[in-house]
């Protein structure tokens, strides 16, 4: 099975590089990685080029232009370009463990979904793994909460894995889906822009249509680097198209991937220079 995994970003190019240094060191390497770009000033495709150089996979550059916060179209657009057969979505704030990949090839299944955790950092430890001069925090690291997230503990990861409908803490942030299920699901509803609720609708529609969570604790573990939230949004609308989506029991959203699906019949380019 290939493994696609999809980085969200938009302008924070510190934080992508730790990222995507984080994926480059992975014990088992994806088969690529798609940076889905809402889109960043010049400074992050100048990274890219930067780290295509000696990047040890795959390594993709999808841009959109900046029209307000449009988090499904990018995800999308990653989905429909994604050459893998399972799709790991990973924001561009979360720096992976070393054996994140593999946990997450360990734990698909068919017939489900993974939901993974993360570590939450304050701004005196993020300043420091954006410097270089902290590497991945351990469980007694300084300036972490929900530190048992800090801990590979595969055994125990297998009793947490068991499948389920848990509705409460789904989050895109680090999660991983089959990509024919995704598909299937026509991916994110772009109808939703701004800040949230398009993880939590796309997996309402993955119940409706029979697929079951599986919840990923003590592997494929992921720092999450602080920054200014826009969480708890008053009024949000998209919690309507969530409560509508409930109601009419959708499976299938009408603005999804399948907008994308013709711009990426052949794989987009590989930023590494050829040969």
């Amino acid at each position: 099975m290939r493994i696609s995994v999809a980085v969200i970003t938009y302008n924070w190019p510190a934080a992508l590089e730790r990222v995507l240094r984080a994926l480059a060191a992975q014990s088992e390497l994806p088969h690529e990685v798609i940076v889905t770009d809402d889109g960043s000033r010049e400074e992050t495709r100048q990274l890219l080029e930067r780290l295509a150089v000696d990047y040890p996979t795959r390594l993709v550059h999808l841009w959109q232009n900046d029209d307000g916060a449009r988090m499904s179209r990018a995800r999308n657009r990653a989905i429909a370009a994604a050459q893998g057969d399972y799709v790991i979505l990973l924001d561009g704030d979360m720096v992976a463990e070393r054996h994140f990949v593999a946990d997450h090839r360990r734990f698909a299944r068919r017939g489900c979904f993974v939901q993974g955790s993360r570590v939450l950092t304050d701004a005196a430890l993020t300043a420091r793994m954006l410097d270089g001069s902290q590497g991945m925090p351990g469980f007694f690291s300084r300036g972490i909460e929900r530190r048992r997230h800090t801990l590979h503990l595969p055994w125990l990861a297998r009793w947490y894995a068991r499948p389920g409908t848990r509705r409460r803490g789904i989050k895109s942030c680090n999660m991983a889906f089959w990509r024919d299920d995704l598909l299937r699901l026509n991916g994110f509803n772009e109808a939703m822009t701004g800040w949230g609720r398009e993880d939590t609708e796309l997996a309402v529609r993955a119940f409706h249509a029979g697929l079951l969570r599986r919840d990923l604790r003590f592997s494929a573990l992921a720092v999450h680097l602080h920054h200014a939230t826009r969480k708890h949004v008053v009024g949000n609308p998209n919690d309507r198209i969530v409560d509508d989506t409930r109601a009419r029991r959708l499976l299938r959203c009408e603005r999804g991937v399948d907008q994308h699906l013709a711009e990426f019949v052949g794989p987009p380019a590989d930023l590494r220079p050829a040969g």
